[in-house]
């Protein structure tokens, strides 16, 4: 007859702390990003955000697929699937708008910290 192996009292309760700590960390995380509703975003940045977020997810597609994760009509954490596996020109209005608006932020982030965007002209 086979058993399982079960975890010991102390496995169990090094198991049961650990998550304990990660529960009450994360009931207390508040985000607080960096208030940048002053900023207004030149023109010739402005025209950035469509390569930004094209480019911010390749990165994350990249990332998934070397991590193993494949192409799912329906996202799927333990088979590894994502239905975003998809070109940046394939992705639903949402999910594209959810990249413009990382990279918009992250531009008026750069200017709000006092460093200068500028292309070169070469």
């Amino acid at each position: 007859m086979d058993k399982q192996k079960q975890p010991s009292v102390v496995q169990t309760n090094k198991y049961n702390m650990i998550n304990h700590k990660i529960d009450v960390r994360m009931k207390k995380y508040v985000p607080n990003p960096v208030d940048t509703r002053s900023i207004e975003l030149p023109a010739d940045l402005k025209e950035l955000i469509e390569e930004m977020a094209k480019n911010v997810h390749e990165v994350w597609a990249q990332n998934r697929i070397s991590q193993g994760w494949s192409y799912g009509e329906v996202r799927n954490d333990e088979l590894k699937q994502h239905p975003c596996l998809v070109p940046y020109e394939d992705l639903s209005e949402d999910e594209k708008l959810y990249d413009r608006e990382t990279s918009t932020e992250t531009l008026k982030l750069i200017l709000k910290l006092g460093f200068n965007i500028h292309r070169v002209d070469g």
